[in-house]
């Protein structure tokens, strides 16, 4: 995909995103990094980034809060979706529903999902910590988590706060669209993203 259209738009970048910015041609205002391990691992892309970063509260020893960046407690949730993030912020088991509810919370009215394929290519239990050996298969970059440790997806329950998701922004009479192109997940409408920009 040609992503050089996101330049015109206000962009949540999440996870290690900063691996493919040269090649995508847009910068996110935003990052959202809600896993310990990916924000251990990406730490020095964090530091240099000047988006607004939005982080898990478990790794606010690694980064510490200030203008730039925000610490959000997801240590106990007690509801799927937040829909104002200062009282917590549930991971749902993906960054994606984390970015959700502070879309929510900031009172975009409509969120374009683009890049989520919702496919892996992995063995062993859901959120498992696993050791990836070689080129990544399941990102967009064979860096993502080369030679790295990662949890391991778990879809099911990914699905689950999507659904929570869809269920709170419809009740709002906000949307969320799934412009993906290719993408495995059947939770949100889908749109061609050429016909959205």
């Amino acid at each position: 995909m040609d992503l050089k259209f996101l330049r015109r738009e206000i962009v949540f970048g999440l996870n290690k995103i900063h691996l493919g910015l040269e090649k995508f041609g847009f910068y996110p205002r935003y990052m959202v990094a809600v896993n310990d391990k990916v924000i251990q691992q990406s730490l020095s892309a964090f530091q240099q980034a000047t988006s607004v970063k939005f982080i898990s509260d478990r790794s606010a020893h690694l980064l510490p809060q200030n203008a730039w960046t925000y610490h959000l407690a997801t240590s106990n949730p007690f509801q799927r979706f937040y829909t104002d993030i200062t009282l917590g912020l549930h991971e749902g088991y993906t960054v994606t529903h984390a970015a959700l509810q502070i879309a929510y919370y900031m009172g975009f009215n409509e969120v374009v999902i683009i890049g989520m394929d919702h496919r892996f290519a992995t063995s062993g239990p859901a959120n498992s910590s696993q050791h990836l050996t070689g080129a990544d298969p399941n990102h967009f970059s064979p860096d993502y988590f080369r030679d790295q440790n990662w949890d391991a997806p778990d879809l099911r329950e990914s699905e689950v706060s999507y659904r929570k998701a869809l269920e709170v922004y419809q009740a709002d009479s906000r949307r969320i669209i799934d412009a993906t192109l290719n993408g495995a997940c059947n939770i949100f409408p889908k749109s061609d993203y050429q016909e959205l920009f």
